[in-house]
């Protein structure tokens, strides 16, 4: 059984505006090993959460997949058919969507909400279905599990609107948890506890995780790779101590820069602004933002090359 259970290959996807077509991802390539957990990190719209929703078949109307490969378990999703999908969307890989807030109908309990999905992906009903949603919720350490099931979303604080969420993921015994921004709007020390939660889960049940994130803080003690993605490449991947310990891109720098250290440091920032998909750039996307930027930097798009064992970096200064 091959050790990669999900791999994204050369993914390049556009949108289509009126009568302009603007490309948003270039080449995108990683993969998630089996039981790991792989956080794709980056500012706000570079790519990460529609990279994600390729994977499940879930890209807007006005986008377009130009080419790539996306394998699962050794076959190309992007040749699966709606109905293909569906059966693989929940079942074999779960979403945990970004906003918890949202994502439960106020008009129903979280407990019908649950046992809806049990029925759809499990086939189960009654008192079988009943156990398996009392075994999610323990699952994900929600206290009084079954009496929590008559409870309606407004009657969950944040963070445990954010374990039902998770524990729908869970029931359906899916292979690849997909979680996009899962401690947004959640304070401090239920992020961790939420982070903790997604070890254990990894762990006991062998889950793989593909985490996105823009905060490199919350990843350090938890994910097993990082993948640093800039307006819509990826500009570094590397094992986790690799990466804290060696980082190389001058992208991956800035971003670990911007994270206070204690509270009489001065808090650095990345000077200028992710480009806009309309905004056409020549050479390396990071080049006007880079304060190691060279003359070949602005003709010509690195590679992303192996570095190191486990290392790979996309950048001229490697050359």
């Amino acid at each position: 059984m091959s050790e990669t259970l999900l791999c994204v290959k050369n993914l390049n996807l556009g949108f289509r505006s009126e009568d302009e077509f603007y490309q948003a991802l270039f080449d995108v390539s990683f993969s998630l090993k089996r039981g790991k957990m792989l956080a794709l990190v980056g500012e706000s719209g570079c790519g990460k959460t529609m990279s994600a929703m390729s994977i499940l078949g879930l890209i807007p109307k006005t986008a377009k997949i130009m080419s790539g490969e996306i394998l699962f378990n050794g076959e190309n999703l992007l040749l699966k058919s709606q109905k293909e999908m569906q059966n693989i969307r929940g079942r074999k890989i779960a979403l945990i969507p970004q906003d918890p807030m949202t994502s439960l109908n106020p008009l129903y309990t979280v407990g019908d909400q649950l046992l809806e999905i049990i029925k759809i992906h499990q086939g189960l009903s009654g008192e079988a279905a009943e156990k398996k949603a009392i075994e999610a919720f323990d699952a994900v350490k929600i206290p009084a599990a079954k009496s929590r099931l008559a409870n309606y979303p407004h009657e969950f604080s944040g963070g445990m609107k954010q374990r039902a969420i998770i524990a729908m993921a869970l029931a359906c015994n899916a292979e690849v948890l997909i979680a996009d921004e899962p401690t947004t709007a959640l304070d401090v020390t239920i992020q961790a506890q939420i982070m903790n939660l997604l070890e254990d889960i990894k762990i006991n049940n062998g889950t793989s995780i593909l985490l996105i994130t823009h905060d490199l803080a919350l990843v350090n003690e938890n994910a097993d790779e990082i993948a640093v993605m800039y307006a819509g490449r990826i500009v570094e991947h590397a094992s986790s101590y690799e990466f804290f310990n060696n980082t190389n891109h001058p992208y991956s720098q800035a971003l670990l820069n911007s994270i206070p250290s204690n509270r009489t440091q001065e808090l650095k920032t990345i000077k200028g602004q992710p480009p806009a998909l309309s905004k056409i750039i020549t050479g390396c996307r990071f080049n006007p933002r880079c304060e190691f930027c060279m003359d070949i930097c602005r003709k010509e798009v690195p590679d992303l090359r192996n570095i190191a064992y486990e290392h790979q970096s996309a950048c001229f200064l490697n050359r």
